[in-house]
Protein backbone atom coordinates (compact mmCIF):
# COMPACT_ATOMS: atom_id res chain seq x y z
CA UNK A 1 0.00 0.00 0.00
CA UNK A 2 1.35 3.30 -1.09
CA UNK A 3 -0.40 6.90 0.30
CA UNK A 4 1.10 10.33 -0.54
CA UNK A 5 -0.53 13.87 1.02
CA UNK A 6 -0.12 17.17 2.45
CA UNK A 7 -1.63 19.51 4.79
CA UNK A 8 -1.33 23.11 5.50
CA UNK A 9 -1.07 24.21 9.27
CA UNK A 10 -1.40 27.47 10.56
CA UNK A 11 1.53 27.23 12.84
CA UNK A 12 5.63 27.64 12.79
CA UNK A 13 7.50 25.19 11.00
CA UNK A 14 9.73 24.69 14.81
CA UNK A 15 5.91 24.26 16.68
CA UNK A 16 5.29 21.66 13.74
CA UNK A 17 8.22 19.83 14.31
CA UNK A 18 7.88 19.88 18.49
CA UNK A 19 4.61 18.74 17.92
CA UNK A 20 5.64 15.31 15.56
CA UNK A 21 8.06 14.85 17.89
CA UNK A 22 5.80 15.32 21.51
CA UNK A 23 4.36 11.44 22.52
CA UNK A 24 0.91 13.45 23.65
CA UNK A 25 0.52 15.70 20.71
CA UNK A 26 0.72 12.17 18.70
CA UNK A 27 -1.71 10.27 21.31
CA UNK A 28 -4.20 12.85 21.16
CA UNK A 29 -3.94 13.07 17.05
CA UNK A 30 -3.66 8.88 16.28
CA UNK A 31 -6.98 7.47 15.86
CA UNK A 32 -7.83 4.43 18.60
CA UNK A 33 -4.23 5.12 20.30
CA UNK A 34 -4.38 4.42 23.80
CA UNK A 35 -0.81 4.99 24.98
CA UNK A 36 2.47 5.91 23.11
CA UNK A 37 5.66 6.28 25.15
CA UNK A 38 8.99 7.47 23.76
CA UNK A 39 11.66 4.84 23.95
CA UNK A 40 15.17 4.67 24.83
CA UNK A 41 16.40 4.88 21.65
CA UNK A 42 14.40 8.34 20.35
CA UNK A 43 11.77 6.03 19.16
CA UNK A 44 7.75 5.33 20.16
CA UNK A 45 6.29 2.36 21.57
CA UNK A 46 2.60 3.02 20.98
CA UNK A 47 -1.07 0.79 21.86
CA UNK A 48 -3.76 1.59 18.87
CA UNK A 49 -6.94 0.05 18.14
CA UNK A 50 -8.39 -0.53 14.67
CA UNK A 51 -11.05 -1.35 13.26
CA UNK A 52 -10.80 -2.08 9.74
CA UNK A 53 -14.22 -3.25 7.91
CA UNK A 54 -15.76 -6.42 10.16
CA UNK A 55 -12.79 -7.12 11.82
CA UNK A 56 -11.53 -5.16 15.08
CA UNK A 57 -8.13 -5.99 17.05
CA UNK A 58 -5.27 -4.12 19.35
CA UNK A 59 -2.00 -2.69 17.70
CA UNK A 60 1.16 -3.25 19.77
CA UNK A 61 4.55 -1.89 18.13
CA UNK A 62 7.54 0.33 17.72
CA UNK A 63 8.19 3.39 15.43
CA UNK A 64 11.78 4.39 14.89
CA UNK A 65 12.48 7.86 13.49
CA UNK A 66 15.34 7.78 11.25
CA UNK A 67 16.94 10.81 8.97
CA UNK A 68 16.34 13.35 11.21
CA UNK A 69 16.62 16.72 9.72
CA UNK A 70 15.28 19.16 12.01
CA UNK A 71 13.08 21.32 11.82
CA UNK A 72 12.44 19.93 8.12
CA UNK A 73 11.15 16.63 8.45
CA UNK A 74 12.51 12.90 9.34
CA UNK A 75 11.85 8.77 7.95
CA UNK A 76 9.81 7.21 10.37
CA UNK A 77 9.27 3.07 10.16
CA UNK A 78 8.39 0.46 12.52
CA UNK A 79 5.37 -2.49 13.02
CA UNK A 80 2.86 -3.64 14.66
CA UNK A 81 1.10 -6.74 15.77
CA UNK A 82 -2.39 -7.51 16.24
CA UNK A 83 -2.68 -10.91 17.31
CA UNK A 84 -4.86 -13.20 15.06
CA UNK A 85 -5.90 -10.06 12.64
CA UNK A 86 -2.43 -9.95 11.31
CA UNK A 87 0.70 -7.18 11.50
CA UNK A 88 1.51 -4.02 10.16
CA UNK A 89 5.04 -2.75 9.17
CA UNK A 90 6.20 0.13 7.02
CA UNK A 91 7.64 3.48 6.39
CA UNK A 92 6.81 7.51 5.92
CA UNK A 93 8.66 10.14 4.69
CA UNK A 94 7.23 13.50 6.44
CA UNK A 95 8.74 17.00 4.94
CA UNK A 96 7.91 20.14 6.29
CA UNK A 97 8.26 23.38 4.61
CA UNK A 98 7.62 27.04 5.48
CA UNK A 99 4.33 28.34 4.20
CA UNK A 100 3.93 31.94 4.34
CA UNK A 101 3.57 32.06 8.29
CA UNK A 102 2.09 28.31 8.34
CA UNK A 103 3.79 25.38 7.43
CA UNK A 104 3.53 22.73 4.73
CA UNK A 105 3.51 19.07 5.51
CA UNK A 106 3.55 16.13 3.17
CA UNK A 107 4.26 12.63 3.56
CA UNK A 108 4.86 9.33 1.55
CA UNK A 109 3.92 6.17 3.39
CA UNK A 110 4.63 2.60 2.41
CA UNK A 111 3.20 -0.43 4.46
CA UNK A 112 2.63 -3.55 3.82
CA UNK A 113 0.01 -5.99 6.29
CA UNK A 114 -0.31 -9.55 6.65
CA UNK A 115 -2.33 -11.93 8.12
CA UNK A 116 -6.64 -12.13 8.08
CA UNK A 117 -5.88 -8.01 7.20
CA UNK A 118 -4.50 -9.02 3.80
CA UNK A 119 -7.92 -11.00 3.13
CA UNK A 120 -10.05 -8.10 3.31
CA UNK A 121 -8.95 -6.82 0.22
CA UNK A 122 -6.84 -3.85 -0.48
CA UNK A 123 -9.62 -1.42 -1.55
CA UNK A 124 -10.90 -1.87 1.99
CA UNK A 125 -7.65 -1.66 3.50
CA UNK A 126 -6.79 1.17 1.27
CA UNK A 127 -9.76 3.39 2.45
CA UNK A 128 -9.41 2.67 5.97
CA UNK A 129 -5.79 4.36 6.37
CA UNK A 130 -6.89 7.20 4.25
CA UNK A 131 -9.31 7.45 6.75
CA UNK A 132 -7.56 7.35 9.91
CA UNK A 133 -4.90 9.24 7.90
CA UNK A 134 -7.19 12.49 7.59
CA UNK A 135 -8.21 12.23 11.22
CA UNK A 136 -5.10 12.17 12.46
CA UNK A 137 -4.09 15.47 10.05
CA UNK A 138 -7.17 17.17 11.56
CA UNK A 139 -6.75 16.55 14.51
CA UNK A 140 -3.12 17.21 14.41
CA UNK A 141 -3.25 20.51 12.84
CA UNK A 142 -6.05 21.91 15.10
CA UNK A 143 -3.67 21.12 17.94
CA UNK A 144 -0.75 23.31 16.42
CA UNK A 145 -3.05 25.93 15.58
CA UNK A 146 -4.16 25.83 18.88
CA UNK A 147 -0.10 26.06 20.34
CA UNK A 148 0.60 28.70 17.86
CA UNK A 149 -2.55 30.62 18.65
CA UNK A 150 -0.94 30.35 22.51
CA UNK A 151 2.49 31.23 21.73
CA UNK A 152 1.43 34.81 19.91
CA UNK A 153 -0.56 36.05 23.29
CA UNK A 154 1.87 35.15 25.95
CA UNK A 155 0.63 37.67 28.15
CA UNK A 156 -3.09 35.95 28.32
CA UNK A 157 -2.98 34.80 32.03
CA UNK A 158 -2.92 30.94 32.43
CA UNK A 159 -5.93 30.32 34.39
CA UNK A 160 -8.02 32.19 31.87
CA UNK A 161 -6.31 29.93 29.04
CA UNK A 162 -7.20 26.88 30.78
CA UNK A 163 -10.66 27.73 31.34
CA UNK A 164 -11.39 28.89 27.68
CA UNK A 165 -9.94 25.56 26.82
CA UNK A 166 -12.39 23.59 29.12
CA UNK A 167 -15.41 26.07 28.20
CA UNK A 168 -15.56 27.68 31.62
CA UNK A 169 -16.87 31.25 31.90
CA UNK A 170 -14.33 33.80 33.11
CA UNK A 171 -15.21 36.65 35.39
CA UNK A 172 -15.38 39.48 33.76
CA UNK A 173 -14.69 38.98 30.69
CA UNK A 174 -17.16 38.04 27.17
CA UNK A 175 -17.28 34.33 28.23
CA UNK A 176 -19.07 34.89 31.45
CA UNK A 177 -21.40 37.16 29.67
CA UNK A 178 -22.55 34.54 26.97
CA UNK A 179 -23.03 32.00 29.44
CA UNK A 180 -24.99 33.91 31.79
CA UNK A 181 -27.00 36.35 29.61
CA UNK A 182 -29.04 37.90 32.24
CA UNK A 183 -25.82 39.52 33.56
CA UNK A 184 -24.69 43.19 32.61
CA UNK A 185 -22.63 42.80 29.91
CA UNK A 186 -18.41 44.06 30.48
CA UNK A 187 -17.75 47.64 29.48
CA UNK A 188 -14.16 48.31 28.28
CA UNK A 189 -13.36 51.99 29.58
CA UNK A 190 -10.43 53.56 26.94
CA UNK A 191 -8.60 56.30 28.29
CA UNK A 192 -5.36 58.22 28.15
CA UNK A 193 -2.43 56.24 29.40
CA UNK A 194 -0.59 57.24 32.51
CA UNK A 195 2.34 56.68 34.77
CA UNK A 196 1.90 54.55 37.97
CA UNK A 197 4.15 55.24 41.26
CA UNK A 198 6.33 51.94 39.99
CA UNK A 199 6.77 53.57 36.68
CA UNK A 200 4.58 50.73 34.20
CA UNK A 201 2.03 52.59 31.99
CA UNK A 202 -1.70 52.05 33.30
CA UNK A 203 -4.65 52.79 31.43
CA UNK A 204 -6.90 55.28 32.62
CA UNK A 205 -10.83 54.77 32.71
CA UNK A 206 -12.64 56.62 30.40
CA UNK A 207 -16.03 58.17 30.83
CA UNK A 208 -19.01 55.82 31.72
CA UNK A 209 -21.27 56.48 28.70
CA UNK A 210 -24.46 58.33 29.74
CA UNK A 211 -28.33 57.42 29.52
CA UNK A 212 -29.12 59.66 26.88
CA UNK A 213 -26.50 58.01 24.92
CA UNK A 214 -27.68 54.74 25.42
CA UNK A 215 -31.58 55.53 24.84
CA UNK A 216 -29.54 56.91 21.61
CA UNK A 217 -27.84 54.80 20.42
CA UNK A 218 -30.72 52.18 19.23
CA UNK A 219 -32.46 55.25 17.35
CA UNK A 220 -29.27 55.27 15.13
CA UNK A 221 -29.01 52.35 14.50
CA UNK A 222 -32.04 52.06 13.60
CA UNK A 223 -31.90 55.28 10.87
CA UNK A 224 -28.96 53.85 9.84
CA UNK A 225 -30.91 50.94 7.83
CA UNK A 226 -30.87 51.26 4.28
CA UNK A 227 -32.93 48.55 2.48
CA UNK A 228 -32.30 48.21 -1.26
CA UNK A 229 -29.71 50.79 -0.66
CA UNK A 230 -31.69 53.70 0.01
CA UNK A 231 -32.14 55.35 3.59
CA UNK A 232 -35.15 54.20 5.57
CA UNK A 233 -36.15 58.51 5.81
CA UNK A 234 -36.83 57.80 1.93
CA UNK A 235 -38.82 55.16 2.75
CA UNK A 236 -41.06 56.91 5.32
CA UNK A 237 -41.28 60.30 3.73
CA UNK A 238 -42.28 58.35 0.51
CA UNK A 239 -45.27 56.20 2.82
CA UNK A 240 -46.48 59.51 3.96
CA UNK A 241 -46.82 60.72 0.54
CA UNK A 242 -48.82 58.11 -0.64
CA UNK A 243 -51.02 58.14 2.17
CA UNK A 244 -51.72 61.86 1.23
CA UNK A 245 -52.12 61.35 -2.37
CA UNK A 246 -54.74 58.71 -1.67
CA UNK A 247 -56.76 61.32 0.89
CA UNK A 248 -56.70 63.62 -2.18
CA UNK A 249 -58.23 61.20 -4.63
CA UNK A 250 -60.75 60.12 -1.59
CA UNK A 251 -61.98 63.56 -1.51
CA UNK A 252 -61.28 65.39 -4.25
Amino acid sequence: MEMTGERQIAAPRQTVWEGLNEPEVLRASIPGCESIERTEDGGFSARVAVKIGPMAAKFTGKVRLENLNPPAGYTISGEGNGGAMGFAKGGADVQLAEAGAGTLLSYQVKAQVGGKMAQLGARLIDATAKQMADQFFDRFAAQMTASAAAAASPAAPADAIEAARAGVPVAGTDTEYLAHPGAPAPITHHGAEGISASGDPVARPGPRPTEDALVISPLRTLLMIEPFGLPLTFWGGSVIMLIIILLMFAFG
